[in-house]
């Protein structure tokens, strides 16, 4: 059975929608680099306990590596929408050969083969 690449295509795009506005959620786009960062989250008073500040840190740092995880799904998506219209997609990066069915029924924007996964 081969690949169904419109369905694929619309699961991409709405993956990648969503994310987006997850990162939205927690950051925004630096125009200059191209890259997400995190904002603080947005609080109703200002913060005058080192407790309160420990804690808007923490999860700013959380927000971060959250943005980080996300950015980088996102870049993978894309990545795999932009092979799609190329007409490449499915193929490994590493051997050209065909990705196998199953992964790509798991992980539609997966850039390798089992073989190479870990590469």
């Amino acid at each position: 059975m081969p690949l169904d690449k419109k369905k694929i295509k619309e699961k991409l795009e709405k993956e990648r929608d969503m994310l987006l506005e997850q990162m939205r959620d927690m950051g925004k786009l630096n125009p200059e680099t191209g890259e997400w960062e995190a904002t603080p989250e947005e609080r109703d008073y200002t913060e005058s306990d080192q407790n309160d500040m420990a804690d808007r840190f923490e999860d700013f740092e959380e927000r971060s590596s959250m943005i980080r995880e996300l950015e980088s799904r996102l870049n993978n998506i894309l990545s795999a929408l932009k092979n799609i219209n190329k007409g490449v997609f499915g193929k490994c990066k590493i051997c050209k050969k065909d990705i196998e069915l199953t992964r790509m029924e798991a992980n539609a924007a997966a850039q390798t083969c089992k073989k190479h996964l870990n590469e």
